[in-house]
């Protein structure tokens, strides 16, 4: 399986991980760490370094209660640190972002992938997208980042997941966006309960039965607080097993804060999927 971006490809056929790089102060693990251009392209340098295969690059935070930001403040953010990468360092770039203002200033800067937590849903993100010709994430969320934990609910979480991404995808061939342009994420955290994550992990399947490229992003999630009793800079080991559980169930692109440790976990994991195979 691969994953067309622009010119490029992702190879998936072993999982690959993609590294998060926040230039936001207010994000819910890293804000603030990396809003100064130079600490930016050193942590992508590292991640690099390390083995990721894509670097999603955001400038909004989508935590509960996070104030909203403009798309000229989000495009100050992350412009600068787009060219700086792209100019400097071999590597995909996707860009976190729902606005299309976005989306295409930051293809313009070097970015191949657009990764959309609302999955194109905003007012104008779906033609934008289309009309670039890169790689598109779509995720699940229920509700919207600012209010989506207040009392989130479900019948059946994987496959409400499942039937809202394939509605999706539909919506994205439709418009043009071919289907080898197009990943999934089924949005651990974004509007679902510690409960609702457990249960969607453990049916990750019926999400990857879509048959596209499956990413997932568990990096210390509040949900590994709640069953570790950790704050979020102690949840690295259930991140990482976390990481491991999710490609044992199909997943190809892992999307973490902490790129080395969890490429490493995979490797043996992979080793033990599939014998005499490494990453």
């Amino acid at each position: 399986m691969q994953l067309r971006l622009a010119s490029e490809s992702i190879d998936l056929a072993r999982p690959v991980v993609m590294g998060i790089l926040n230039v936001t102060p207010d994000s819910f693990s890293d804000g603030g760490s990396f809003q100064d251009l130079a600490a930016a392209v050193l942590q992508a340098e590292r991640m690099v370094e390390e083995g990721a295969a894509i670097i999603d690059i955001g400038g909004e935070s989508t935590r509960p209660g996070a104030k909203a930001v403009s798309a000229p403040e989000e495009i100050d953010r992350v412009i600068p640190v787009i060219e700086a990468i792209a100019g400097r360092l071999q590597i995909a770039i996707s860009i976190d972002t729902s606005k299309p203002e976005v989306m295409q200033a930051a293809v313009a800067a070097g970015a191949s992938m657009v990764n959309d937590v609302y999955g194109l849903r905003c007012e104008g993100a779906l033609p934008m997208a289309a009309s670039l010709g890169v790689g598109v994430c779509l995720m699940h969320m229920q509700g919207e980042p600012r209010t989506m934990q207040a009392n989130p609910r479900y019948d059946d979480v994987a496959g409400e997941v499942a039937s809202f991404l394939s509605r999706r995808i539909a919506a994205c061939i439709d418009a043009g966006i071919a289907r080898e342009r197009i990943a999934v994420d089924p949005g651990f955290g974004f509007g679902k309960t510690a409960r609702h994550n457990i249960e969607l992990l453990a049916e990750l399947e019926r999400v990857g039965a879509l048959g596209l490229p499956l990413v997932v992003g568990l990096s210390r999630k509040s949900t590994l607080g709640q069953l570790t009793g950790r704050p979020v800079e102690g949840r690295l080991f259930a991140g990482i097993a976390a990481a491991v559980l999710a490609v044992e169930r199909g997943a190809h692109i892992v999307r973490t804060h902490d790129v080395g440790a969890t490429l490493d976990a995979l490797k043996v994991a992979i080793a033990l999927m599939r014998p005499g195979d490494s990453l």
